[in-house]
């Protein structure tokens, strides 16, 4: 037996690097610096608002948000605790205490600053409405004006609801027409699908106000019959008709399209014919797909519905520039304002709740 010897070879391993924590400090200091900030603009606004408002209200607002910085500074200072703590740990070799105060104070100091930032926010917005005497706020905010003007501009403001209203029912009757032309399947639709593209494309790259003024003042002169005679109101409902028109198209178009080929194929095998299995296999599928992006055309076509004062339309808006020219002054026009955020946010947090049941609805298939 033959024995082998040779050199023995021993693999040395690199010792394992350690991973440093999160650099902790610096986002901490500036926890309590956004504080410090916070504070300095407090005393700003309080004294900006003690020549206009009466001195307790301004030392209640004062006190309020003075409590509200001094309890965000707890939080602050022990991000700054939690950052030492970490760094301490490191130099003694203790890396896996060291990421656990890194990140305690990361995130301390990170709510801080989210919360300061906010804070900021909120009383700039008060800094500004104290200046100059309260300029601002006189002409935007006054409250003889918006008392004197709510009660017609309200009553105006339900011209924008009828025509909002009226409009959204033939918009998704006249969108989805143009959908399935633009669809239309064979040479025989051809025609058709050039049709509804050129229109699609036209009246989506034209402004509503060109397209309601055209049919406001155009019409009349044009004598065009049974058309010409219409009111300003309905004049603003067929040209929002006919603008969001093609927007809602495209949408139906999209939500047709995502419904898989296979439906329509079971369908057809089924003895359903293409007129059937568009009306009760695709369109209720595409239908329910589609109703977030549809709800979010109908918040535009709701805030658009304040441009046919271009064509006399007495709807809020041009109600308000009534008051404002008699009065001098712009606080019936944030009526307005008011209005269209009360009408139209309660819309975009329910199209909100939609998609995120669409989405559920989608990841439980």
């Amino acid at each position: 037996m033959t024995l082998v010897s040779g050199p023995l070879t021993t693999e040395r391993k690199e010792p394992a690097k350690r991973t440093p924590p999160p650099p902790a400090l610096p986002l901490a200091a500036g926890a309590v610096t956004a504080v410090v900030a916070t504070v300095a603009l407090t005393g700003l606004t309080a004294a900006s608002a003690s020549r206009v408002l009466p001195g307790a209200a301004v030392a209640t607002g004062a006190v309020a948000v003075t409590a509200v910085v001094l309890i965000l500074l707890r939080p602050a200072l022990r991000a700054v605790r939690s950052a030492r703590a970490a760094t301490a740990a490191w130099a003694g070799g203790r890396p896996a205490d060291a990421r656990r105060a890194a990140s305690e104070a990361c995130e301390d100091a990170w709510t801080v600053l989210g919360w300061c930032l906010a804070a900021l926010v909120v009383l700039g917005a008060a800094w500004f409405l104290c200046t100059n005497d309260r300029a601002v706020q006189r002409t935007f905010f006054d409250g003889d004006v918006i008392g004197l003007s709510a009660g017609e501009i309200l009553s105006a403001f339900g011209t924008n609801l009828f025509i909002a209203v009226v409009a959204q029912v033939l918009i998704l009757a006249w969108g989805l027409t143009l959908a399935l032309a633009r669809m239309a399947p064979g040479r025989a639709g051809r025609p058709l699908r050039l049709l509804a593209t050129t229109y699609i494309d036209g009246f989506r790259a034209v402004p509503a106000i060109i397209i309601i003024y055209l049919i406001g003042f155009g019409l009349p002169l044009a004598e065009v019959p049974l058309l010409s005679s219409l009111s300003p109101v309905w004049f603003a409902i067929l040209a929002l008709t006919l603008t969001y028109g093609a927007y809602v198209a495209e949408v139906f178009r999209a939500g047709i399209e995502s419904v898989a080929p296979g439906q329509s194929a079971a369908a057809r095998s089924l003895g359903l014919s293409q007129s059937a299995t568009l009306r009760h296999v695709v369109l209720p599928q595409a239908t329910r797909r589609v109703v977030p992006p549809l709800l979010n055309d109908f918040i535009s076509l709701q805030k658009d519905t304040a441009l046919v004062n271009v064509i006399g339309t007495i709807d809020a808006f041009n109600q308000s520039k009534i008051f404002a020219s008699n009065h001098f002054n712009l606080s019936s026009v944030t009526v307005v304002a008011a209005l269209f955020i009360l009408v139209t946010i309660p819309q975009a947090r329910l199209v909100d709740r939609l998609t995120a049941r669409e989405q559920r609805r989608g990841k439980g298939a």
